[in-house]
Order: structure tokens, then C-alpha cells, then sequence
């Protein structure tokens, strides 16, 4: 029985930085399950990737890494991806991404981790809307079995794409290992590298509008001269997006909103684990991972109460709407004099973090793949 089965593996790359780590942990837990499966894994580039150590991947015995030379965004990418799959001749093919071959000579599985440019089409160009929602619309009526990463976004796939029910199956991210309490002195040295103070308030993400980070920074405008407690926010910062920063210079802020930008993704641990809060008002999440890394790391989470995050967090975090900007200041506020309360808080998420395994998401979707062959 042929039991190969190939993964596009050509996101995990710098390009992408949520869904890179998506591929990147889902693939090495599948190579880690010792299931007698073998995979063809269609690598990037290596100058793409600068992020992520592939070499596992090639020391396994179970696995085989492909690079092509051309672009995931161009169609002769696609077509030496489709030549790809039919000289490996695996029984099922796995994207992470709606760019992708759309007719194979077998059966397809696509991941769709949310529909942002479907739901807030004012933050995107007409010709982006169009090739988004004509991609995403071929990748999904095209594909055997679609996983969402949650069951918000499984509404959405139901609700603006029509996808049958029968055809959708949720499958939750897992969080990475190394995503727990750090210890005090990586937390001191981190403290130290960045130039924070001990205690500080975390966002951790990047600022396209619908993470609602110009909303953040007004809700803390409004404790910044009774909080000595600086707002720190670290993650890819997109030039075209500037508003959040700018609305902190006009609202003199200096130094009570700190900008980190991107980080090292060994910083992250430090980084979580010495916040006294982790804040994330963002208005939509295909499943929202920092709240759960933060959770990881012993941040007590104060979230919005939009999309994913409440079916993600649970009840270990407190919940807000993501537009109430005085009812963020007053959550803030609250949680940084109650230290009894984020205590609480940070018990109940660690116990929620431990929940999401990246093996339990490899062992869930191989499942898929044997549905998707049968």
C-alpha cells in the first residue's frame, strides 16, 4: 500500500510568519509520530528561510525535502509544484496555504487559518480582494477535506465560501515546547537586552489594523499618569500601517508605550514569562497563538471577546470587546493592582496552554489524510 503522503512545506519561510510556524511544527510532529507514513515535503528556498531549522526534516528517515526554483506567488510555481506531486505519486497532498496547485492528480487537503480580506475588505486593494477571493474559492471547492484552525473559522468557510459542512474539519493549533516559564535569569537578561523596566504590560503581534492596536494605545492613554507601568509591544511592524505609533506621539505617550518591532523567536519565552499582563484586543484571529504561548508562559491574559479568542482561551483569560477602549482601560488597570487575581489567572493558563499539543494536532490530522484517501 502506498503510504507516502506529500506536504507544501514552501511557507515556512520569513514571508510567513504565522503560517511558517503552522508547517514548521506540524510537519516535524508528524515526522516525530512513528506511524510507518513516509512524506515528500516541498520545501522554500533556502535564502527565504532564515527562521526555521529544516535540517530534522532531512535527517529523517521517513522524509524527503524538495526545493523549486520559482515563487510560491507565481504560476510557474504552482505548475512545477503540480510536476512535483505527479513524479512523487503520494497518495494525498497537503497545502497550508490558499496558493496553491489547484488541480492535482490526487486528493488535496488545504488549511484556511482565517478570511481577513473577505471580512474587512477596506484594509486590502480591489485586486487584492479579487485574487484572494478567487484563490481561496478554488482552493476550497477544489480540496477534499478543508482544516480550519478553529471553529470560528469553520463559521466563516460555512458562511462566506458555502463550504459543506461535511467537508470541514477543525483542527486547534498546538503550542511550541519551548513556550514556558522561563527562568528568572533569562527573564533578567531579557530585561536587560531591551532596556525594560520589572514590571511591564505585553502585546506581542504585528499592527495590521485588525489586531485593534490603535484602539490599545488610546485605552492606555487614558491610565498612562496614574500607570507607571509601560506597554510594550513587540512584533512585525508593517510600514503601511503606521496609525498605532503615530496616535502614541500625539498623545505624548513617550515612554509609556515601548516598540520592540520583531523579535528573535528565542526571546519570545523570556519575553512572555516576564510580563505582568499579556493584553490582545485584536478584533479577529483565525485562532489567535500568542494567546495561548503567553498562557504558556505564566502571563496572566486579558483578551477580546471576538472570533477565535474566546474558543481559544476559555475561561482563563478575561474577555473584553475588542471596541470598548474604556473598558480596556479599566481591565488594565484593575488586573496590574490585583495581584491575587493575575496569580489566579496565571494558574488557569498554564493549565489551558497544556491542553494544545502540536502532537495531538499531527495525530488529528494525519486522521484527516487517511479519511481524505479512502
Amino acid at each position: 500500500m502506498n503510504r507516502l503522503f506529500a506536504f507544501d512545506a514552501r511557507t515556512v519561510q520569513d514571508h510567513f510568519p504565522g503560517i511558517a510556524r503552522y508547517g514548521f511544527n506540524l510537519v516535524s510532529a508528524m515526522l516525530d509520530l512513528d506511524t510507518g507514513q513516509q512524506f515528500e515535503l516541498l520545501g522554500p528556498p533556502p535564502e527565504l528561510n532564515t527562521r526555521f531549522d529544516l535540517s530534522p526534516w532531512q535527517s529523517k528517515a521517513n522524509a524527503r525535502v524538495t526545493t523549486i526554483p520559482a515563487s510560491l506567488f507565481s504560476l510557474a510555481g504552482q505548475w512545477r509544484a503540480r510536476q512535483w506531486i505527479a513524479r512523487v505519486k503520494p497518495r494525498l497532498y497537503h497545502s497550508p496555504y490558499y496558493l496553491m496547485p489547484y488541480w492535482t492528480p490526487c486528493p488535496s487537503i488545504v488549511t484556511v487559518h482565517d478570511l481577513i480580506p473577505l471580512l474587512y475588505p477596506q484594509y486590502f486593494t480591489a485586486m487584492q480582494r479579487l485574487i484572494f477571493g478567487m484563490a481561496m474559492r478554488l482552493a476550497v471547492g477544489r480540496a477534499r477535506w478543508i482544516i480550519a484552525d478553529s471553529e470560528s473559522t469553520a463559521r466563516d468557510l460555512r458562511a462566506r465560501l458555502h463550504a459543506r459542512t461535511d467537508r470541514v474539519v477543525v483542527i486547534h493549533l498546538g503550542v511550541d515546547p519551548v513556550m514556558q516559564p522561563a527562568p528568572a535569569e533569562n527573564i533578567e537578561a531579557l530585561r536587560a537586552h531591551y532596556g525594560l523596566p520589572e514590571p511591564y504590560v505585553l502585546y506581542v503581534g504585528s499592527n495590521k489594523p485588525h489586531k485593534n492596536l490603535l484602539r490599545l494605545v488610546e485605552a492606555y492613554a487614558r491610565i498612562a499618569e496614574r500607570e507607571q507601568t509601560p506597554l510594550v509591544v513587540a512584533g512585525h511592524w508593517d510600514a503601511e500601517h503606521p496609525e498605532a505609533r503615530e496616535r502614541a506621539e500625539q498623545l505624548g505617550l513617550g515612554q509609556s508605550v515601548r516598540w520592540l518591532g520583531a523579535i528573535p523567536a528565542d526571546d519570545l519565552p523570556a519575553l512572555y514569562s516576564g510580563a505582568t499582563l499579556f493584553v490582545f484586543p485584536s478584533e479577529y484571529e483565525g485562532f489567535g497563538l500568542p494567546v495561548l504561548e503567553a498562557m504558556a508562559c505564566g502571563a496572566p491574559v486579558l483578551c477580546a471577546d471576538s472570533s477565535s479568542l474566546p474558543e481559544v482561551a476559555g475561561v482563563a483569560a478575561t474577555l473584553i470587546d475588542p471596541r470598548h477602549i474604556e473598558g480596556w482601560s479599566h481591565a488594565i488597570e484593575r488586573l496590574l493592582a490585583n495581584a491575587e487575581q493575575r496569580a489566579q489567572m496565571r494558574e488557569a493558563g498554564l493549565r489551558r496552554a497544556a491542553r494544545f499539543a502540536w502532537s495531538e494536532t499531527a495525530r488529528q490530522t494525519l486522521a484527516v489524510y487517511r479519511r481524505g484517501v479512502t
